[in-house]
């Protein structure tokens, strides 16, 4: 489990998808090289060398700012933040653990895993479809943009090990 939520130095994740999280060792690295400050810290966290003993950082911020990535590799579960976690045949929402994905052109058929030809489908769906090519999701699967999945993702609740990432990563705060 990543412990440190990164920033950028205009104050937004470097990352959304995945969020950019970090272990709480190249935090305090980051900070010691001054390459990022604290901006907030796990209050009943400490670590200790021999002559120190430092709050581990919730949160930290870069010194200098670092152009996004705006390309997205292709993923699962890429591919089901796309789709917003919904069947592209029947529309029905679904959980994380309840998405499949389902090849448009079937990969028996010459069909590739790319962006263009896979799709999050529920089990019903995907089963029924098989390696018929003639059924067709509802929107025409593309390649997303990070901005897209980022706005995706921000729509979701999101689980954090402190508080305090809410106030970066959720839309609301």
């Amino acid at each position: 489990m990543s412990n440190t939520l990164l920033l950028n130095a205009d104050a937004q994740p470097m990352s959304l998808v995945p969020l950019s999280a970090i272990d709480w060792q190249s935090a305090i690295r980051y900070v010691w090289l001054d390459k990022a400050r604290v901006l907030h810290e796990y209050e009943d966290w400490e670590v200790h060398s021999p002559s120190l003993t430092l709050k581990v950082p919730a949160v930290i911020i870069l010194k200098e700012f670092m152009k996004p990535k705006s390309r997205v590799r292709f993923g699962r579960k890429w591919v089901f933040l796309r789709d917003n976690y919904t069947c592209q045949y029947c529309a029905k929402e679904l959980t994380p653990t309840q998405c499949t994905i389902d090849h448009v052109m079937p990969v028996s058929k010459g069909g590739k895993t790319t962006w263009h030809n896979v799709v999050t489908a529920c089990t019903d769906c995907n089963n029924n479809k098989g390696n018929n090519h003639k059924i067709r999701p509802k929107i025409e699967p593309e390649q997303p943009n990070y901005w897209l999945l980022a706005s995706n993702r921000r729509k979701k609740e999101w689980q954090v090990p402190h508080e305090s990432w809410l106030n970066y990563i959720d839309g609301h705060r």
